[in-house]
């Protein structure tokens, strides 16, 4: 049985790449019930200016090179979305690993740290599920070459400062996140759009576990929940195993836009997941992937949409 979500009502939390695709709707919808504060480096005054309109806290720091001391050491629980893909390996490294570490040291005193990682730290597989123990790899290397490598070096810095400060943790390997602001398959419908072709790998279907933004906001009190010092560590996306194939030809359905799909066997391949551990203890993800993918386009292109 899945365990218990924690109580998120009134606590203070801090929320690190805040305004992500990704971060984002959970910064809106978490404003609500909690205290609030958003990290990130703010280069765009625009952006701070819409964390504070939500209701957060803002807090202007690079995790790569700032002196983190002066960051509040009460906060009940700490989210880290922050991920830097400038391609060099230097400053990624800096901003990823070891900024995870300096920060986690900064707020040792957490009830639980929740870091997201992506199952973009695995080794190709084929079209077999990827569980915890799968071997990991520099997987997104065309297209993000510093991605892959500095999420496993975040991960066993992570687990490190875990281990030495005993703080509970949570590392959750994410999988196709998406929702009314965007997401993967939005980028392949804005390529269907222009007749851009999608590179896939050859080794069809190109398989995942895409999870929509409402679902993921209910299973974060879920992932503090089943945080230890230990560390646990889970897979996480939608219950729903997907193919790219299958989003895209959905999206024709829905618009009338046809794909056009071209082999590269240096494309992503597929990266679903055996979802045992994570509905153990999360439980299975509610939305059904036509209905977010359906609400994503309404949301973000109507004029798409067949009549």
């Amino acid at each position: 049985m899945a365990i218990a979500p924690i109580e998120i009502h009134g606590k203070k939390i801090l929320i690190t790449g805040p305004t992500g695709q990704v971060a984002m709707p959970v910064v809106e919808a978490f404003t609500k019930v909690a205290d609030i504060y958003a990290l990130a480096r703010f280069s765009n005054p625009a952006d701070q200016q819409k964390m504070e309109s939500m209701g957060a806290k803002t807090i202007k720091a690079d995790l790569a090179s700032d002196d983190l001391s002066h960051l509040p050491t009460d906060f009940d629980y700490v989210i880290n979305f922050a991920v830097v893909k400038t391609g060099g390996f230097e400053y990624d490294l800096k901003a990823n690993a070891e900024g995870v570490g300096r920060l986690m040291m900064q707020c040792r005193n957490v009830k639980a740290f929740l870091h997201f990682s992506s199952t973009g730290v695995y080794q190709y597989q084929g079209q077999e599920p990827l569980t915890e123990e799968s071997p990991l790899g520099d997987n997104h290397r065309k297209m993000f070459p510093t991605y892959s490598i500095s999420k496993i070096a975040a991960e066993t810095v992570c687990r490190f400062v875990a281990h030495q400060f005993n703080i509970p943790t949570t590392i959750a390997r994410l999988n196709v996140p998406y929702g009314d602001n965007g997401g993967w398959p939005y980028w392949h419908l804005m390529m269907m759009k222009e007749g851009i072709p999608i590179d896939i790998h050859p080794e069809r279907p190109n398989y995942y576990n895409p999870i929509y933004a409402e679902d993921y906001i209910e299973k974060i009190p879920r992932l503090l929940a089943i945080a230890s010092a230990e560390v646990t560590t889970l897979n996480f996306g939608g219950s729903q195993r997907v193919s790219i194939e299958e989003w895209c030809s959905y999206l024709e359905k829905l618009t009338g836009l046809e794909p056009r799909f071209r082999d590269d066997d240096k494309a992503f391949g597929s990266l679903w997941f055996d979802t045992t551990k994570m509905e153990a203890l999360i439980g299975k993800t509610q939305i059904d992937w036509h209905k977010g993918i359906k609400r994503m386009v309404t949301s973000l292109s109507p004029e798409l949409l067949k009549p």
